[in-house]
């Protein structure tokens, strides 16, 4: 089993920054660095195979996933090389093995160059070696600063450029002797690392930005360094960088390989020959966590924040929608939460909720429910003897609501999915029901509640809630 936490980490000017990661497994330490511009969530199936043999560390790279970003306007590479051994800090390890693939082995080679004694070994799944033209090239054309639009403009953009980073390398030169041979167009490949970008927003910009500029950090002869492994197979445009490394330390090997399982062999193999001993690791942060419920609608990991009265989301929406001072909890199949496999009965949503709050040990005086989940507040509050806050429910029938309360986010090949849950929450500002706009249904509102960075959010959380419609459906029976 993968379980997830947050920790808080310092910054090199003092401040503090909340680092979200994965672990799973026992045995020796090790950490696992994501490329660009992914999250741990890249390593889910590979941290399962390998924690028969480790205790796999994954965290999010500051500003990816859920960790917050540095405190720099343009970080470079040595800024998240140091960030990681605070990670490892803030956790309590004084060294560990680790593992990285394309961006993250860049970010683990330079930490290692600065930071050799804490690093057993380290295995890299490609190693990028650019000319001085690359460089430039990239630096001109790669990382575009991504930010909201309005019209969710920013979407079409990201969907392409997404797609089209396995037809051609660099994605922006669309040009014959830049395809590649790993070309597709199967959304359910493109889907997770749209959903990191919007996740990421501008950061993975900044971050790729960084590894791009990164020089070949390399140690000389006689410098202080762990072993490393530097293995890439084909297809991986940075196969061909293996021949631009040059002269490696003693302790360094270099490894062209078939496939991408002869890679996660020989990494495997590499590491378990240099392994870091294990240790425990510190005490998650106080304020915000995950809760572990097993009950007949829901087994997994519930996503909480804060404390005192219980606040529960719309269907469709997230915790980041809580007032300051409740606690707030991802209900199954939203936001940071499990994926839910209840269906719609409404008692087993109910059975959830009241676990998480076992697990966590909170008696909340009372329970307010937004939109909808009303219902559910009710339920729950009966359940655990606390105060129902009763809030008013959207316009429109329940019928009307069944058929049109969340439009359908299947991914398709064009990316349309994208925009239909944006058009759904610029209207739900406007109107309500958000589906049926007209002058009887429009709500007040200020422009900045369609600020851009405001409507993303509440897009991000759409985006996640792959059991709204349950939850929907629960509510309204």
């Amino acid at each position: 089993m993968i379980s997830r936490h947050f920790i808080d980490v310092h910054n090199a000017d003092g401040s503090q920054r909340r680092v979200h990661y994965r672990k799973a497994g026992s045995g020796p330490l090790l950490l696992m660095v994501h490329q660009s511009p992914r999250s741990s969530a890249e390593y889910a199936e590979l941290m399962l195979r390998w924690a028969a043999d480790f205790t796999c560390i994954a965290p999010d790279t500051a500003g990816f996933g859920d960790s917050a970003p540095l405190p720099h306007e343009n970080p470079e590479c040595e800024d998240y090389a140091d960030a990681l051994i605070a990670f490892l800090d803030a956790l309590g390890l004084n060294r560990v093995a680790a593992y990285g693939f394309h961006s993250g082995a860049i970010i683990l080679v330079t930490a290692a160059r600065r930071h050799a004694s804490r690093f057993s070994g380290i295995a890299c799944g490609g190693y990028a070696v650019w000319t001085a033209a690359e460089k430039a090239d990239f630096g001109a054309c790669y990382t575009p600063p991504f930010r909201p639009l309005p019209y969710g403009e920013h979407l079409a953009w990201l969907w392409g450029r997404v797609l089209e980073q396995s037809w051609f390398f660099p994605w922006y030169r669309a040009e014959p002797g830049s395809r590649l041979a790993m070309a597709h167009a199967d959304p359910q490949r493109v889907q997770p690392i749209i959903m990191e970008c919007l996740s990421a927003g501008d950061n993975f910009s900044k971050g790729y930005a960084a590894v791009l500029r990164a020089n070949r950090d390399i140690p000389a002869a006689g410098e202080p360094t762990p072993p490393v492994l530097i293995a890439a197979y084909d297809g991986d445009p940075l196969k061909a960088h293996l021949a631009r490394l040059g002269t490696l330390p003693v302790n360094w090997s270099m490894r062209p390989l078939a496939t991408p399982a002869e890679l996660e062999d020989a990494s495997r193999s590499f590491l378990l020959q240099h392994p870091a001993p294990f240790a425990e690791l510190a005490a998650d942060a106080a304020d915000e966590g995950f809760a572990t419920v097993s009950t007949s609608g829901f087994t997994g990991q519930i996503h909480w924040k804060g404390s005192g009265d219980l606040f529960l989301h719309a269907p469709g929406s997230a915790l980041t929608s809580a007032p300051d001072g409740m606690l707030a909890i991802d209900l199954p199949g939203h936001g940071l939460s499990g994926i839910w496999s209840g269906g719609t009965d409404l008692a087993h949503w109910v059975d959830a909720v009241a676990a998480a709050l076992e697990a966590l040990d909170a008696r909340p005086a009372s329970v307010l429910g937004q939109g909808w989940s009303s219902t559910l507040a009710s339920a729950v509050a009966a359940r655990i003897g606390a105060a129902w806050v009763q809030t008013a429910t959207p316009s429109g029938s329940l019928a009307d609501w069944r058929a049109h309360g969340l439009p359908d986010l299947t991914p398709d090949s064009d990316g349309t999915h994208l925009l239909r849950a944006w058009r759904a929450v610029r209207a739900g500002v406007l109107f309500d029901p958000w589906f049926a706009p007209s002058a009887a249904t429009a709500l007040p509102f200020q422009p900045c509640d369609l600020a851009p960075e405001t409507l993303a959010t509440r897009h991000l959380a759409l985006m996640r809630a792959s059991a709204g419609r349950q939850l929907l459906d629960a509510c309204l029976r």
